[in-house]
């Protein structure tokens, strides 16, 4: 099996596409609020938060959630486009969660954390899984196994 073969395979239920709609569709419309609002969502935000070069960091994440988000909604490259999403909401909860969790205490972590955890474990379950039944990479894997 080479390795377009590896990262396209999924036996995942066709279920898996609620979880690829909500990733995909939260990760897309950050990215797109990235550019819209950068004051408050992008570069502005990335600033005060104490992000170095925001003027970069803030736009490029927004590329990598717009373009993985995308690719998640199709479930084109699934498990490839999830490790990036993984990355920037780990970076998210280090950044944010963890100094709100040493300032202000569990509750109010877990709280102001809830979604950043659910995007956070539903890109694992993406890069475990891979995209489903109803994904381009199952029509990707399927030629391929044809060939």
């Amino acid at each position: 099996m080479n390795f377009l073969q590896k990262i396209t395979a999924t036996d995942a239920p066709a279920a898996i596409i609620l979880i690829r709609l909500m990733i995909g569709g939260v990760f897309l419309s950050e990215g797109i609020q990235k550019f819209l609002f950068p004051e408050s969502i992008g570069a502005g935000r990335f600033a005060q938060i104490g992000i170095p070069s925001p003027e970069l960091m803030g736009p490029l994440v927004g590329v990598f959630e717009m373009g993985c988000g995308a690719f998640i909604l199709i479930g084109l490259l699934t498990r490839l486009a999830a490790i990036p999403l993984i990355v920037i909401m780990l970076a998210a909860i280090s950044i944010t969660k963890i100094p709100l969790l040493l300032q202000s205490g569990f509750w109010k972590m877990a709280h102001d954390s809830r979604t950043d955890y659910a995007m956070l474990l539903g890109s694992i379950l993406l890069l475990i899984v891979g995209a489903g039944r109803w994904s381009v990479d199952r029509r990707l894997m399927s030629k391929l196994r044809s060939r």
